[in-house]
């Protein structure tokens, strides 16, 4: 994955590289050539003016010669030796060393290309470990979430009825899917990421979306997992989509990401007792989509606005409110944000009264590819 700096380099004179090189190894080494000649010649027509003998002369432009040769051999042998000192520890994996840049020639051009070549590894290798940690922490949700409905079956807390088992089985096709999402992997790896989009009903939609919040949540509670996820009981969830029959066209699973994240990190954050909403408006554009998440909790100063969807963010506030809650992994933001990029939306902080308050856009027909 190119950043479009190779575009940019430039030579130090200024100059793009793959235009005019004044000072390229060639040129350099027909002047060795001419200098040798001049010096041998001088030295020569010295000799015959002052009458020295010829062997001095010959020894004084042999010395004179391998010490010119010696430094421009020097000049062409350093920097490939930190050409390669540079490409052994890219294949040992450290992507961080670059070469220098500062010579106007054939080498010059050489650095840059290696340069280039470690940039797009580095992004290729960061862009590998977000897949990963981002992947792993999604799996957490619906692998937990079942175990919680096995083991209360199991241990007769709950019955083995249609409902409990329709649970199960929504988990584990959630799973299901997110597996498939790993077998994209050479897809996400070129920036190229499948986008299921369809038209669906909001208010269903976001209602299955609250009320599995609420069952993971719950049959969550008794277990110390670990993961990140709230397991807050005495969060309310509040949905609130006008007009009722609100249509989106997205891709549902994408944006099951976005929201279950988004309420997952307000639940977290939340007073006890406290209110998370959940709003629902049209869009400027046929199909877009306008989502609100608020939460009661202590808010995010202004001055990190800019900082909530890095990863491994974990916010400002050193304890998060309510029983039952951790710090989290600060990843689930970052994932929402990657959800919304995918469909071409925007996803940030707003200004609120009380609490947190994160606007998604999406812009719904628009970005149906061509």
């Amino acid at each position: 994955m190119s950043d479009g700096r190779s575009a940019a380099r430039k030579s130090p004179g200024g100059e793009p590289w793959g235009g005019v090189r004044p000072f390229s190894i060639k040129t350099k080494l027909g002047a060795l050539v001419v200098i040798s000649v001049l010096i041998t010649t001088g030295l020569s027509m010295i000799a015959v003016h002052t009458k020295t003998e010829l062997r001095f002369i010959t020894v004084f432009s042999m010395i004179a010669t391998l010490l010119i040769t010696q430094f421009v051999a020097h000049s062409l042998t350093a920097p490939l030796d930190e050409m390669n000192t540079v490409a052994r520890s890219i294949s040992h994996g450290d992507y961080t060393r670059r070469v220098s840049e500062k010579r106007r020639d054939e080498l010059g051009h050489l650095a840059q290309t290696i340069n280039v070549m470690a940039d797009e590894l580095e992004a290729q290798d960061l862009q590998r470990k977000e897949l990963v940690a981002n992947v792993s922490h999604e799996l957490r949700t619906p692998i937990a979430g079942l175990r919680a409905v096995l083991e209360n079956v199991v241990d007769g807390i709950s019955v083995a009825d249609t409902e409990t088992m329709r649970t199960a089985l929504k988990q584990t096709e959630r799973l299901g899917r997110l597996v498939e999402t790993l077998l994209d992997l050479s897809r996400l790896d070129n920036g190229v990421v499948p986008l299921r989009q369809r038209r669906f009903e909001v208010w269903p939609y976001l209602s299955g979306v609250l009320k599995e919040a609420n069952m993971v949540a719950s049959a969550r509670a008794s277990m110390a997992s670990g993961s990140g996820s709230h397991t807050r009981t005495d969060v309310h969830l509040h949905l609130d989509v006008s007009p009722p029959e609100l249509t989106a066209h997205a891709d549902p699973e994408r944006i099951h990401q976005v929201v279950a994240n988004l309420i997952d990190n307000a639940v977290k954050h939340s007073p006890p007792h406290g209110r998370v909403t959940v709003r629902a408006r049209r869009g400027a554009l046929p199909e877009s989509l306008e989502l609100e998440v608020l939460d009661e909790g202590p808010g995010i100063p202004r001055s990190e606005w800019h900082r909530v969807f890095e990863r491994f963010n974990r916010g400002a506030v050193r304890r998060p409110h309510g029983p039952g809650s951790d710090g989290g992994t600060g990843l689930g933001l970052a994932i929402a944000r990657w959800a919304v990029d995918l469909h071409g939306g925007r996803i940030g902080v707003a200004e609120s009264d009380r609490g947190c308050r994160i606007i998604v856009t999406l812009p719904g027909l628009s970005s149906v590819p061509s």
